[in-house]
């Protein structure tokens, strides 16, 4: 707990946007900075996993939207 709590205090004195969320056995911090996405997950058995996101700079219109909802649905 400790080590997420500093990692909290961390990102807010850097003024770095973040949400907080539970998954699966953990607390989930989303971390949005430009271009990339990071999740770090803190663990009770106080193990920390971190996946990043990063984008390739390519932008798409609007006609993207309908790629989201053909190939992601159920």
């Amino acid at each position: 707990m400790k080590r997420l709590l500093c990692f909290l205090e961390e990102l807010d004195k850097r003024k770095i946007y973040y949400r907080i969320n539970k998954i699966r056995e953990s607390i989930l911090i989303e971390v949005a900075v430009p271009g990339q996405r990071w999740e770090v997950e803190f663990f009770e058995d106080d193990h920390v996993e971190i996946e990043k996101f990063i984008s390739d700079g390519v932008l798409y219109g609007q006609d993207e939207i309908e790629v989201l909802f053909t190939e992601f649905a159920d």
